[in-house]
């Protein structure tokens, strides 16, 4: 398995996250995901830089790891050709080191562009439809298209990558899978579902990577630990079809008002102990995920884990695979 960290553009200053993404690949991680986001979940997080803005800086501060967008929605806040000139030019400032990951997107960060949050069936037609553009555009060819949500009028890349850019698609139950499996290379999921692997698999073959997501918080005190966990990241545990749907942090913070540190310690390994914490990731490797991006919650302490405990904690954790050890 390949280890690598989240740029939470939620928790963190942008100039923080490139320091942040420098720390990381010098303590060894492989890959540094972004989510790009509008709003962060929680007023407590209490930040929202905009995420290609921030790649593209963090291609120029970094020369080995591996950068990805985890997710763009490319329906709404930016159209799909907009989408596609970004990613073209970020895997030029790269040097092809960047996978463009997509998802369906949420209510908090879409409704910002003034227009109603849509149901979910017509969602996974938009991010279909704005797949199919991208990727032609990525391709090199001149886009005319007129569909049931997106119009493109002879569009073009002028000047598309040496190096392809790769699709990452985040998915969201069986109809999405089918819908989209064929569109992409690597499938995107944060909950380690074995099954999904498998109807991929069974629909457009194996995906190029599986790239999954594992929130944690590591501090060398186990209380302190669970309590930013809860402060910060107890929205973690609403499941994709609440998170898609809320619209502001007031309301995460209304729709986790009863939610217990108890219980976030429950779900997210909390305080010091790195075999505990490598363990949580074994469900992970178990689903048959290829990549895992760590999210160490907080900004607090950020640079103390990059600094202290990164390196060990992704060599266990590549561990953990067979034959798997040291990158």
């Amino acid at each position: 398995m390949r280890v690598g960290a989240t740029l939470m553009t939620e928790q963190s200053p942008v100039r923080s996250l490139v320091d942040y993404a420098v720390a990381a690949e010098a303590a060894g991680a492989e890959l540094l995901v972004a989510s790009d986001h509008f709003s962060p979940w929680l007023a407590e997080q209490g930040h929202a830089p905009q995420a290609w803005t921030l790649l593209g800086a963090v291609a120029q501060a970094t020369s080995r790891v591996d950068l990805m967008t985890y997710v763009t929605c490319p329906t709404m806040r930016y159209h799909p050709s907009v989408v596609a000139q970004f990613a073209a030019t970020l895997q030029d400032l790269s040097g092809g080191r960047f996978t463009l990951g997509l998802g369906s997107g949420e209510n908090l960060n879409e409704h910002a562009a003034g227009v109603p949050w849509p149901r979910v069936a017509t969602r996974h037609a938009m991010l279909e439809e704005a797949v199919r553009i991208i990727r032609t555009l990525l391709d090199g060819e001149t886009v005319s298209f007129h569909g049931e949500h997106f119009s493109v009028d002879a569009a073009r890349l002028w000047g598309t990558p040496e190096h392809r850019v790769p699709i990452g698609l985040a998915i969201s139950g069986e109809k999405s899978i089918e819908a989209l499996a064929p569109l992409g290379d690597d499938l995107v999921a944060v909950q380690p579902d074995g099954d999904a692997v498998e109807r991929w698999t069974a629909t457009a073959g194996a995906p190029r990577r599986v790239v999954g997501q594992l929130p944690i918080c590591w501090d060398p005190d186990r209380d302190r630990a669970i309590a930013r966990a809860h402060e910060q990241f107890r929205w973690f545990g609403g499941g994709w079809l609440v998170n898609a749907d809320l619209p502001t942090p007031a309301s995460f913070a209304a729709a986790t008002r009863f939610v217990r540190p108890e219980d976030v310690a429950e779900a997210i390994a909390c305080g010091p102990d790195l075999d505990a914490i490598a363990r949580s990731a074994q469900p992970f490797v178990d689903a048959g995920f290829t990549d895992l991006a760590l999210v160490q919650i907080g900004d607090e302490g950020q640079q103390r884990f990059l600094d202290e405990v990164a390196e060990e904690l992704f060599d266990r954790i590549r561990a953990l695979t067979p034959g798997g050890g040291a990158a």
